[in-house]
C-alpha cells in the first residue's frame, strides 16, 4: 500500500480495537509518507470548551457562544499541542491546506481571529494526535484494527458527535456494531 493512499482518509476504529485511546474512533490522516502518518480523531470530546482554552492562553473572547464549542481529543500524543480544523482555509501563519478548502492550523493567531468573531465558519479544536511510526499504520490495518474510507468534511463540520462513528462506518456501506469483535482467516 502507498502511503500517500491514506491521506485525506478516515481511519474508522474496528470494534475488536483492544486500545482504549481509540476505541469507537474516527481518525482524519492529514499525513502519511515514508515516516509515518499523522491524524486527529473526530469524535471523540474532552471534558474542556472553547472558553477554557482561550482563557487559558489568555485571549480576550468577544464571541460568547463559541465559548462553549467542545475540544476534541485529537489523539493521545503531545495533548497540550492544539490544532484547529476548519474552512475555508484563510491565511494563517502555520497551516497545512489538506484537502479542497479544508485547512489544519496549528498557529495562535487563528484562535485569536476566532474569539473575535474573524476566524472561519466551519471549525473544529483539538488537543493532541495520533501518530504512527513507519509500517505502523499499514500493520494495524492488515491486523484488522482500522478501515479506511475517503474523508468527509461534511461529518468533520456538520455532523453531531457522538453520531460520527456510526457516519464514518455508513461511508463503507456497513454497519460495524453487527461485526464479530473476532477476526477470522480463511
Amino acid at each position: 500500500m502507498q502511503q500517500t493512499q491514506l491521506m485525506n482518509q478516515f481511519l474508522i476504529a474496528m470494534p475488536s480495537l483492544a486500545d482504549p485511546n481509540f476505541a469507537q474512533t474516527v481518525t482524519y490522516v492529514f499525513q502519511h509518507d515514508e515516516e509515518g502518518a499523522i491524524g486527529l480523531m473526530v469524535n471523540k470530546a474532552l471534558n474542556i470548551d472553547m472558553g477554557e482554552v482561550l482563557l487559558h492562553l489568555d485571549i480576550k473572547n468577544t464571541k460568547p457562544e463559541i465559548a462553549s464549542i467542545p475540544v476534541l481529543m485529537g489523539g493521545p500524543v503531545q495533548r497540550d499541542r492544539g490544532f484547529v480544523m476548519h474552512k475555508p482555509v484563510g491565511a494563517w501563519k502555520s497551516t497545512l491546506h489538506v484537502n479542497n478548502g479544508f485547512a489544519i492550523t496549528t498557529s495562535r493567531d487563528i484562535l485569536e481571529a476566532i474569539a473575535e468573531n474573524d476566524g472561519p465558519r466551519n471549525l473544529v479544536v483539538a488537543l493532541g494526535y495520533a501518530g504512527w511510526g513507519p509500517g505502523q499504520l499499514e500493520r494495524e490495518i492488515s491486523e484488522n484494527a482500522w478501515l479506511s474510507v475517503p474523508s468527509d468534511p461534511d461529518l468533520i463540520f456538520n455532523t453531531p458527535l457522538e453520531q460520527r462513528w456510526e457516519k464514518a462506518t455508513a461511508l463503507l456501506g456497513i454497519d460495524l456494531k453487527s461485526l464479530s469483535h473476532q477476526a477470522g482467516h480463511a
